[in-house]
């Protein structure tokens, strides 16, 4: 059974939708032994609060149960490097321009060099970055909500 790291984008729309809040819990509860919290995403989501208590609250309800089991992916020096390979190839290949890139593109790199460093595979909407990611990173997996 593959690890799985679930995206930010995913996370937002459980906090808009009831509907993608279930399937995201049905999810967790199918996959618990197998998911796992990266840094990026857990920053990205508590930069979303509008306050210290919705950091608290986010925090409490997103990032505190990958804590408090030992499941938060922290990338290493090869993965930050990695990642910036993969910025490198794309501007090379004229998918992106030097300095054409958003921190959250950022971040999506970051994430894509983990989870090929690491073996787990992103679960994710945003299939457009990610897409344009593996084309010079194919060793990198994503699927779309949701897996199995």
């Amino acid at each position: 059974m593959p690890a799985f790291v679930v995206d930010t984008n995913v996370y937002v729309s459980a906090m808009r939708s009831e509907e993608w809040n279930q399937a995201l819990a049905r999810f967790q509860r199918r996959f618990a032994p197998f998911l796992f919290q990266h840094s990026a995403v857990a920053q990205e989501i508590l930069v979303g609060a509008r306050d210290e208590a919705g950091y608290r609250e986010f925090h409490e309800d997103w990032i505190q149960p990958f804590e408090s089991v030992g499941r938060v992916i922290t990338p290493s020096h090869t993965v930050w490097t990695r990642a910036a390979l993969i910025l490198v190839r794309l501007v090379q290949a004229g998918a992106r321009s030097r300095g054409g890139f958003t921190r959250g593109f950022l971040n999506d790199c970051l994430i894509a060099a983990s989870a090929r460093d690491i073996g787990f595979t992103l679960v994710t909407a945003d299939t457009a970055d990610f897409s344009l990611i593996r084309t010079v990173e194919p060793r990198f997996q994503f699927t779309t909500p949701w897996p199995g």
